[in-house]
């Protein structure tokens, strides 16, 4: 359940996004690699682990 509401928070954060803040980096993944807003919502909307990793640190962060 929570994963559902953290995915919806994300969805509704993304949506409020100017377009071009979209191709800025939002996470570093495990090999320390930059990932955008729009590949995070791809992960994100195909539910992969790292989508789930990206949903959880950005609560962490208190992004979403």
């Amino acid at each position: 359940m929570a994963e559902l509401i953290s995915r919806e928070k994300f969805l509704k954060v993304y949506a409020n996004l100017p377009v071009p803040i979209r191709d800025e980096v939002v996470y570093i993944d495990d090999n320390q690699k930059p990932i955008s807003w729009n590949v995070c919502y791809l992960e994100v909307v195909n539910n992969t682990d790292l989508g789930q990793k990206i949903l959880k640190r950005l609560e962490e962060l208190n992004i979403i």
